[in-house]
């Protein structure tokens, strides 16, 4: 797989230019370039992360998911012991000043993956769970130009290309800063728009890994119920989560994961494996939804 779009670091530093090859030898020589150790951060007293987050989490139709005090306690316990290296502060501090909406969305999927994983997964699963999700698996979307990230109008193809390499910049950039190439923030990265099914990006893999499928149903689900540069007004609650238990039953994510989002938007949130799913469909999509749509290269 070649590049469409130069890899930057956050301090202009060319790592890959457009046309590279992609491969593990790549990586390697990328990864022994960085003779630097960043230091790290309390994620929570960076900027105004934290009352984002608790902004966020208090508007419809969050506020079903995140009602219990006594569980976002344990969140929050959990969220304020995470560490995070400069870089990743700085790529939020980008995101807050030139994009708000990809700010905004890696906050709550970052939350949320972790509301979801302490509420499906066995206790001793959930343990580093808050450092695995590190609110990067987006963010190779600085190499991706503001004028594609903020565009109304429909994507052309060559754009919706160069948009969906944000998961190799992201692996790339991230294995750079950590010098590790199977760091799981990374992986996640590299691999949160693959599906079960094979039918995903960038590789069209299997995907076989319940913390990374976590992620790409929040990332979905987020990405349905928020403002979107592409379309006026987002997703109601009950077309987001009728789009995702469709997806389950197409197989490109497991049910496991989606009864727990609709387990955890019920109020007396039911044990998920017991969740029934309604199979009538009453959902649309809002006007003037630009999402999926491509047009010609001009």
């Amino acid at each position: 797989m070649k590049l469409l779009l130069p890899i930057y670091t956050l301090d202009n530093k060319l790592l890959l230019p457009v046309g590279a090859e992609l491969n593990d030898q790549i990586i390697d020589e990328l990864i022994a370039t960085n003779t630097y150790t960043f230091p790290t951060q309390s994620l929570l007293q960076h900027g105004t992360i934290h009352q984002d987050i608790l902004h966020h989490i208090s508007s419809p139709p969050y506020e079903v998911i995140f009602a219990d005090p006594s569980q976002m306690e344990q969140i929050f316990n959990l969220v304020s012991k995470v560490q995070v290296i400069t870089p990743i502060l700085d790529c939020l501090d980008y995101f807050k000043t030139n994009d708000s909406y990809t700010y905004r969305h890696v906050l709550m999927v970052f939350i949320l993956s972790i509301m979801m994983s302490k509420f499906s997964l066995e206790e001793n699963e959930t343990a580093p769970m808050a450092n695995l999700f590190d609110l990067t698996h987006d963010f190779g979307k600085i190499s991706v130009p503001l004028d594609i990230l903020l565009k109304q109008e429909p994507l052309t193809r060559q754009e919706r290309k160069i948009l969906e390499q944000h998961t190799l910049a992201g692996y790339y950039l991230l294995a750079y800063y950590y010098r590790q190439k199977n760091h799981f923030p990374a992986i996640i990265a590299k691999h949160h728009h693959e599906r079960l099914d094979g039918s995903g990006y960038p590789y069209g893999l299997r995907l076989q890994n319940r913390l990374i499928e976590i992620v790409l149903v929040c990332d979905i689900y987020d990405a349905l119920i928020s403002p979107r540069p592409y379309r006026r007004s987002a997703y109601d609650n009950r077309s987001a989560l009728e789009i995702i238990t469709e997806l389950a039953t197409q197989g490109k994510i497991g049910w496991e994961v989606a009864k727990a989002l609709v387990s955890l938007n019920r109020s007396n949130k039911p044990y998920f494996e017991d969740c029934q799913i309604s199979s009538e469909l009453r959902g649309k999509a809002p006007a003037d939804n630009n999402y999926g749509i491509t047009i010609e290269d001009k």
